[in-house]
């Protein structure tokens, strides 16, 4: 094929531009996203049990439909949460790969199967069943700017005017406004009601038929009769539609003509439909919606195309209204993905350099830059034709792959350069000549690196999607990398290079310069070297010692290295979670915010400060809050999130009325709310909640006194106080009060009951009825509430009922089925969350008999994809092997190769540990390239010996002339791969732990798998073949190894023997 090439170079420059442009013009429509799609699929299963406790709700709902998931098709495992408003919520997660719309309609078809076991009510309400959207791309705010309107006009205006349109936005899951909207509010009195002899349902009932839509019909509609000339449609005013026409509604007529009216027992006013949350913006009011992915969105071109309609928006704002975004997740995938494209740049320019500086020549140098964007725009193809995208991991794999690409052009220019030199043939014949000895190679090499990373691609879970993405980047460039090397770079050195004259003494490399700088120090150093092999085969025994002593290192070390998913980044967020006591009020809760936002204000890193109280990832309620901090650009702060978060934690400890805690995001968007892991202990022996209780309180006691934990509590909220109310319903029966009654009058004076809409401005509001504020403070409001016996006559509720105080769960959780409660933790800094979970298993499995434990969301994929780690390295070892076995025929050059993986693999493990990094899934992808470097280079070395040996040299003469022949390129290519790693090594601002923990790893396994592989090679391939000779004569039947010397990749003419001995 090379020879094709060289005499058609236009034919191989086409072929290059070809894959090129085409790489060029489908770039721009690659999908741009931080990670590719890792959240395993996620079904919601939501239901309503009007006015049902936790415990109600659990055992008449949450069971039914938990027994009807079973067996579902790809379910993993699935959370269950039921709360104090009846309110019930099954989080069903799916393994990687299912197909959410398939997923879905499956448990739609398993809830439909099991509607008629459940409670009547739950089924009237409806049970919803929907794809999870995850976590919150971006907050939208609407504020008034001159401070004339409240949260309620901003809230309105939002769901009249701008809801719907965000909601169809492009990639939009959902889009959830937490500050209510208008609604019309009777709060009633129930003393006037009483003194009038009325009952909260009289309202109700009146409000429901006075308010009301009337079709009237029409005037002389057909059949008309006879001489019938006009038709009209009559309309009847049946809705009304202020606060003072509802005032007039009639309740009650009195015998003496006057009416009772709604005003006299009630204040009517426009106000919010719920009181439960709202949303400050900096403090002051403002009107919020918090935007969701869908699952299949993309975060970039979801939030630019939130930019883009927010913008059209703009334009019709009322004066004196703003809308903003003080919290937005795809700046930092923005800014990353920048991050690594400067890097992948500078790590061009740098192997530009390491060329220039060992082949010292323009011309030599540019022969393998040619090839870099060649490759890069032709792995970007593949990409597209497979339907990923560009994010974090195929960067990195470009990143990486920058300095393998040009290792096979280096090769080429290297030999060709060589033969010109030694043979003294013009550039065109030294071509000819370097790739028939070069070709095999190039096919092996390739080989080796496709094949070490093939087994990525078929690794399962959400990891898999990690080294998926990878693999195909990594594996396609360095395809078309080698396709380059054997056709538009034999062309280019063909017709490019310059052959030196006869009488020169060298030329590239070895040119006019060689007798001084940088290259006479080379020469020196090669000469050195081979030397240094030829002791080291003399003394084979004691370094054979020596390789199995650092082997032993490198597994020991591997062995204890601490496990890690994916390092927590600072994305310029930070979520502060407020909880007050179990049955704090409302105002509390905001005094307790706006100390929150006082402390955060005086931090000069903060930009934006989103407060919404009633509202957390924990929970709703009363005495819950939670602020979005949005931090200042990477640049414009000297603070780290992480640093800023335990700052703020120590200032945030000194607010006494509340639990205050500030956190950084999950690494992952979407597998959890906060950093940190999650353990679900739970009751597998039927110990009853308060036995679990107390393991958990045993376990938090044990962690908090752990030096492996900076952080350790439960996101679940607390029990609250109750009131229980005791009907004694044989008094009540004879008094003629029936119960549905009593439960109406409780409803609709201390809860919130919708009757009916009214029209408002183009859209239908709520009409709401509750008791007012002054009417249900206290015990006594509850008791002198008056129920209508049969007899007509009003009846207080303390004459059938008393009451008493207790507590109660708020929430009720269940996962997989058990009884469960979570137990939420961050490591201590300097302790990788692998040995912060381990630490926590032991803890655990000294709680009492009939507890378990699983790990949910981002540990439950950290320690899936550890337990699978080995079997990646194995299976990626074998493919090497057998690669190796297949080319070239033989046993002893794949164990001569796989030899030298462990010294590749410690100088990775020993960086790591330097560096106090993890034993993440950048490790393991970054130990993955390292084993295929080991290889290349190894075989480098132990073809060559290989081929020279066959010719008839000796063995040991063999190998310290191809070790000797082969040190040029080894230290070329791999310096050129150690420089282009080396942006990694030092990266800063967004998306920096990623890529230090990648490029540590990958640079130190590059020095040593060059600076020992150099020296253990020959050595290994020295044992090899001398145990293989001593095998064949101790067993005579086994047939001896005949090295094919006719091979493409063996046919070495003896000047080039003669030359390496020279050398």
């Amino acid at each position: 094929m090379s020879s094709f090439f060289i005499d058609r170079p236009v034919f191989a420059w086409i072929v290059a531009l070809a894959i090129f442009v085409a790489g060029a013009l489908v770039t721009p429509f690659l999908p741009v996203a931080q990670y590719p799609r890792l959240t395993p699929p996620r079904i919601v299963i939501s239901a309503m049990y009007p006015g049902a406790a936790p415990e109600s709700v659990d055992n008449t709902v949450a069971s039914v439909i938990e027994e009807s998931l079973d067996g579902a098709e790809g379910l993993q495992y699935y959370e269950t949460t039921s709360d104090s408003i009846g309110e019930l919520e099954i989080a069903a997660t799916f393994s990687a790969g299912t197909n959410p719309d398939i997923a879905m309609v499956d448990v739609q078809n398993r809830m439909k199967q099991i509607e008629s076991r459940l409670p009547q009510q739950v089924v009237q309400q409806g049970i919803s069943v929907f794809k999870s959207t995850g976590t919150f791309l971006m907050l939208v705010a609407l504020t008034s700017t001159d401070g004339k309107r409240d949260s309620v006009v901003l809230s309105d205006y939002v769901n009249r005017y701008m809801l719907r349109d965000l909601k169809r936005a492009p990639g939009v899951g959902a889009a959830d406004l937490w500050d209510a909207g208008e609604a019309l509010r009777v709060w009633i009195d129930p003393m006037k009601l009483r003194e009038y002899n009325l009952a909260a349902a009289d309202v109700t009932q009146a409000i429901a038929t006075q308010n009301s839509t009337v079709t009237a019909g029409t005037l002389g509609d057909v059949p008309f009769v006879e001489g019938q000339q006009l038709t009209a449609t009559v309309t009847v005013r049946g809705q009304l539609i202020s606060p003072q026409e509802f005032g007039e509604i009639v309740l009650k007529a009195r015998p003496d003509g006057s009416a009772v009216r709604l005003k006299d027992v009630a204040r009517v006013e426009v106000g919010r439909d719920s009181y439960a949350s709202f949303s400050r913006l900096n403090g002051k009011p403002s009107a919020t919606v918090g935007i969701k992915l869908s699952p299949q969105g993309n975060a970039i071109e979801t939030s630019d195309a939130i930019r883009a309609k927010l913008a059209e928006l703009s334009r019709s704002l009322p004066p004196g209204v703003a809308v903003v975004i003080p919290f937005d997740t795809s700046r930092f995938v923005h800014v990353a993905l920048h991050e690594v494209a400067l890097t992948l740049l500078e790590a061009v320019l740098l192997v530009f350099l390491v060329m220039w500086l060992f082949l010292r020549d323009l011309r030599y140098a540019l022969v393998p830059t040619v090839v870099i964007p060649v490759a890069l725009t032709g792995a970007l193809l593949a990409l597209y034709a497979l339907g990923m995208s560009i994010n974090v991991f195929t960067m990195f794999a470009l990143v990486l792959a920058i300095g393998i690409l040009v290792d096979d052009a280096i090769v080429v220019v290297e030999n060709v350069d060589r033969v010109m030199r030694e043979e003294g043939l013009a550039p065109k014949a030294a071509t000819r000549r370097a790739m028939k000895q070069m070709g095999s190679a190039i096919v092996g090499i390739t080989a080796v690196l496709t094949a070490v990373f093939v087994p990525m691609a078929f690794f399962p879970g959400s990891v898999g999607g990690i080294y998926r993405q990878f693999t195909v980047a990594m594996i396609a460039s360095i395809l078309v990398s080698a396709f380059t090397a054997l056709s538009l770079t034999p062309a280019l050195c063909a017709n490019l290079l310059k052959a030196p004259p006869r009488d020169a003494p060298g030329h590239g490399a070895h040119g006019k310069h060689s007798s001084r700088g940088f290259p006479a120090m080379f020469d020196w150093t090669s000469r050195k070297y081979s030397g240094l092999v030829a002791r080291v085969l003399r003394r084979a025994g004691s370094m054979f010692v020596v390789y199995l002593v650092l082997a032993g290192a490198c597994a020991l070390l591997y062995m204890h290295m601490p496990n890690g998913f994916l390092p927590q980044e600072d994305q310029a967020q930070l979520q502060v979670m407020v909880q007050l006591p179990a049955g704090a009020t409302q105002a509390r809760t905001l005094a307790a915010i706006e100390q929150t936002e006082t402390i955060l204000r005086r931090e000069p890193a903060v930009s934006n400060i989103t407060s919404v109280v009633g509202w957390s990832f924990q929970g709703s309620g009363q005495n819950v809050a939670m602020c979005f901090v949005d931090l200042k650009d990477w640049s414009a702060r000297d603070i780290d999130a992480g640093a800023l978060r335990d700052k703020l934690n120590r200032s945030l400890a000194g607010i006494m009325d509340a639990t205050v805690s500030a956190q950084m995001p999950p690494p992952v968007p979407g597998m959890g709310h906060s950093e940190g892991f999650v353990m679900r202990l739970e009751d597998r022996g039927g110990i009853g909640i308060q036995a679990l209780t107390a393991a958990r309180e045993q376990l938090f006691d044990q962690a908090k006194r752990n030096p492996a934990f900076a952080d350790v509590h439960s996101e679940a909220l607390p029990d609250a106080p109750r009131i229980v109310l005791d009907v004694d319903r044989a008094k009540a029966y004879a008094l003629g009060v029936s119960f549905d009654r009593i439960g109406d009058a409780l409803g609709n004076t201390f809860g919130s009951t919708y009757i009916d809409d009214f029209p408002s401005g183009g859209r239908m509001r709520r009409v709401m009825i509750a008791a007012d504020a002054s009417s249900r403070m206290t015990e006594a409001d509850l008791l002198n509430l008056s129920v209508r016996n049969l007899a007509g006559q009003m009846v207080p509720l303390s004459s059938v009922a008393s009451l008493h105080w207790t507590t109660g769960p708020s929430v009720l959780t269940r996962y997989n089925g058990s009884p469960s409660l979570d137990v939420s933790g961050r490591p201590a800094n300097g302790v990788s969350s692998g040995a912060a979970m381990a630490e926590m298993e032991r803890l655990a499995q000294m709680l009492p008999v009939g507890v378990g434990f699983d790990w949910t969301d981002t540990a439950l994929e950290e320690t899936r994809a550890a337990r699978l780690t080995p079997v990646l390295i194995g299976l990626s070892l074998l493919a090497v092997f057998m690669a190796l076995a297949a080319l070239y025929e033989s046993w002893t050059i794949p164990l001569a190769v796989l030899t030298i993986v462990p010294l590749g693999m410690i100088g990775a493990v020993i960086a790591m540990y330097t560096r106090g990094m993890p034993n993440d899934v950048y490790f393991k992808v970054g130990m993955i390239t390292v084993i295929g470097l080991s290889a290349k280079n190894a075989i480098l070395i132990v073809q060559f010996a290989r081929t020279l040996h066959a010719d008839g040299m000796a063995l040991a003469e063999a190998i310290v002339a191809a070790a000797s022949a082969r040190f040029r390129p080894i230290v070329m290519t791999s310096a050129a791969f150690l420089l282009g790693v080396t942006p990694l090594l030092v990266s800063s601002g967004a998306g920096a732990e990623s890529r230090r923990s990648i490029g540590t790893g990958v640079f130190g396994g590059a020095i040593t798998a060059t600076v020992l592989g150099l020296v253990f090679t020959p050595l290994a391939f020295f044992i090899v073949v001398s145990v293989q000779r001593f095998m064949q004569r101790k067993f005579k039947s086994i047939t001896r190894e005949k090295p094919s010397a006719s091979t493409e990749l063996d046919d070495l003419p003896r000047a080039d023997i003669q030359g390496s001995r020279e050398s």
